[in-house]
């Protein structure tokens, strides 16, 4: 069997309890981390040793909300300005994700995919919409997440805003692709339950999303309270909140994930926290929109399990959560929110990833051998307890020089080993995104 040793680099391996080694080394195999021990103890023959010098082995980073399909977005000018978020939806999202083909689909997951590698991110939790090519559109997805070598989690964004008949295929789409990763049982692909929002989708519409996802034991994936707009048709047509309404269905719970909640007040807070329903925050994406900052250091103190995700505006993991840094201590004052945002990223996306997959996001024997390496010399005492400052003003400034998934090296030296022509990729992207801005 293969074998893989990382030799002489300093190891952090997250989890509850951090340790930071030093003269130890990682031995990988069957995709597994076998053994964790002093260097000197290994002894044997491997099939492959990579000298870990001057860099720190971490677990690789799970971004737990992203969209891959807003790729073809970039640089797309033709959309009006909005002046808030219901304009951006109405100007931009839904006018691009109705163009979307299963071939672009393909494509605008490709792209981010290839970058996390780069970036070191090897779990990610994504959430889907193309209303006018929904069948057969999260197979499309998957094929690409196979391809790069990464997990990931799909669902498919199911909303009432284009009509029964796509309703009625998004629900479809994620019900079918459920009982498929299911069957699969392979810890790479996994399924949720993928809702849009709230405002978005009827009562009747999430009754039989609530049916059907209870009864395929998946958790459900949606947008919720991004907006103030979002609580606001919620009162108004349901005379109660978003969380509430949700928690009424049975959306919430510890297989689900409520997306932003930037607009929830401590009532609701207390309602995610009782029914064990994971938040993740996307300060980047929330800035951006102008929506406003998540309190999460309340929610923590309130219970809540946060994790962090970019919503797509990045797949780089340490520029989103030096933005939730810079944010929560806007949102409070500078003495409020530095640990709650790395926490976030470093232990809770773990525990939201782990309720899916399984052993990932800790550096242990026995768990998944998705491991990063980063360029790093400590230019001042590095131990246990300072982690997060290094992480924060260090590494996050330092290059990811390789990328392990499942023990399959994706990234060794800063260059790709997949067996991808990337150059051919993006040539391929920027042709459909041209025909798509064609018809946007």
């Amino acid at each position: 069997m293969k074998t893989i040793l990382i030799k002489n680099a300093l190891i952090a391996t997250l989890g509850e309890q951090n340790r930071l080694l030093k003269n130890h080394a990682i031995l990988i195999e069957g995709g597994l981390i076998k053994k964790i021990a002093p260097q000197r103890s290994f002894k044997g023959k491997y099939t492959k040793v990579i000298d870990g010098s001057g860099k720190l082995a971490m677990p690789g980073f799970i971004n737990a909300h992203m969209h891959f399909y807003s790729t073809f977005a970039r640089g797309l000018g033709k959309a009006k300005p909005s002046r808030n978020f219901t304009e951006i939806l109405e100007n931009l999202w839904w006018r691009l994700d109705k163009q979307l083909t299963n071939p672009d689909s393909y494509y605008s997951a490709m792209i981010p995919l290839i970058d996390a590698v780069r970036k070191g991110a090897t779990t990610i939790i994504d959430h889907h919409a193309s209303p006018f090519s929904v069948k057969g559109s999260l197979k499309a997805i998957e094929k690409a997440v196979r391809e790069t070598g990464l997990r990931a989690s799909l669902c498919y964004e199911l909303s009432d805003r284009d009509g029964k008949e796509i309703t009625a295929a998004g629900l479809e789409e994620n019900t079918e692709f459920i009982k498929y990763a299911a069957a699969l049982d392979d810890n790479q692909i996994k399924a949720m339950f993928g809702l849009h929002a709230s405002f978005t989708i009827t009562d009747a519409t999430l009754e039989e999303a609530a049916y059907r996802g209870h009864t395929l034991k998946a958790g459900f994936h949606i947008h919720t309270a991004e907006s103030q707009s979002d609580q606001l048709y919620s009162e108004a047509h349901y005379k109660m909140r978003v969380v509430e309404r949700l928690a009424n269905f049975g959306i919430l719970g510890p297989k689900s994930i409520a997306a932003h909640c930037v607009h929830i007040n401590e009532k609701e807070m207390d309602i995610l926290a009782r029914t064990h329903t994971a938040v993740v925050h996307n300060p980047q994406s929330n800035a951006n929109n102008g929506v406003g900052i998540a309190d999460i250091v309340t929610m923590a103190n309130r219970g809540v399990l946060v994790g962090l995700g970019t919503d797509a505006m990045t797949v780089n993991m340490l520029e989103e959560v030096r933005a939730g840094v810079w944010l929560q201590h806007l949102k409070h004052d500078p003495s409020q929110g530095f640990s709650e945002p790395v926490a976030a990223l470093l232990t809770n996306n773990a525990e939201i990833a782990n309720r899916q997959f399984k052993n990932v996001g800790v550096l242990k024997e026995g768990w998944c051998a998705d491991i990063i390496l980063l360029d790093y010399y400590p230019p001042t005492p590095l131990e246990t307890d300072n982690f997060y400052g290094h992480l924060v003003f260090g590494l996050s400034q330092s290059a990811v020089d390789t990328t392990i998934a499942a023990g399959r090296i994706l990234m060794e030296n800063k260059k790709l080993k997949l067996d991808i022509d990337e150059e051919e990729i993006s040539r391929k992207s920027a042709e459909l995104a041209k025909k798509l801005w064609n018809r946007f």
